[in-house]
């Protein structure tokens, strides 16, 4: 995935009201549900993501192959 649609898929994600978890799929294999929108933070490519019990993770663009959620009647990503 390419840095700006890394970034815009995780603000239009993100910020949709009311939030809806997502799903992002890593290249590795790895999936990582993001299930509360504060929990997730985001700037040029790269991004920290605090999992239940205040687990980090770091990743960036590189590292993502999809996001996966419900957009409908929102605008595309």
């Amino acid at each position: 995935m390419d840095r700006a649609t890394f970034d815009r898929a995780l603000r239009v994600f993100k910020h949709r009201t009311p939030f809806r978890p997502f799903t992002l799929a890593m290249v590795n294999g790895d999936r990582l549900e993001v299930d509360y929108p504060d929990a997730l933070a985001f700037r040029d490519g790269a991004a920290l993501y605090f999992g239940a019990g205040g687990t980090p993770v770091l990743f960036d663009y590189e590292g993502v192959s999809e996001v996966i959620g419900d957009l409908a009647g929102e605008s595309p990503v």
